[in-house]
């Protein structure tokens, strides 16, 4: 799907579900998008079946949930063979996402959750056993998101 064939309509669902997409009812959807609840429905399917709305999961606080430390590792893999490491990384455990980065020497982001600093080095180890280079480690105290203003209807162009 390219970018054109998403509409003002599609856009406000999107920000719709990126808000909470676990109690937004489609009607709900619908009153703000102002079309009909089927209508919803459908667009969501759409954008479900063409890989736009990719899935929905929760937003896990992990520090209460036993895991306080966020770690990012910024790694470096041969050019040709950084995204085919993707699914290997995702398989740690502790690591809950990788980035492919595109500029600059480093071109992993992982990121991992653990309980203390001791989980940190097998973590490091794996990635170095798959013959990446961990450039550096780095804590983060908070980590937040939003939906991105760009699909709500309310923000000014």
């Amino acid at each position: 799907m390219a970018s054109e064939d998403i509409d003002d309509v599609d856009r406000a669902i999107l920000h719709a579900l990126q808000e909470d997409a676990r109690n937004r009812s489609s009607g709900e959807i619908a009153e703000r998008t102002g079309t009909s609840d089927s209508t919803v429905r459908k667009r969501i399917q759409r954008l479900e079946s063409e890989g736009v709305i990719k899935g929905y999961s929760a937003d896990v606080d992990y520090g209460k949930s036993g895991y306080p430390l966020r770690v990012l590792l910024f790694c470096t893999a041969s050019i040709p063979e950084r995204g085919d490491h993707i699914p290997e990384i995702l398989d740690i455990d502790g690591v809950v996402s990788v980035q492919e980065l595109v500029t600059g020497e480093q071109n992993l982001l992982v990121t991992a959750v653990c309980e203390d600093d001791d989980d940190i080095t097998p973590i490091a180890q794996e990635l170095l056993d798959m013959g990446l280079t961990v450039a550096d480690e780095v804590l983060v105290r908070s980590h937040e998101t939003t939906p991105f203003g760009g699909f709500d209807p309310d923000e000014e162009s």
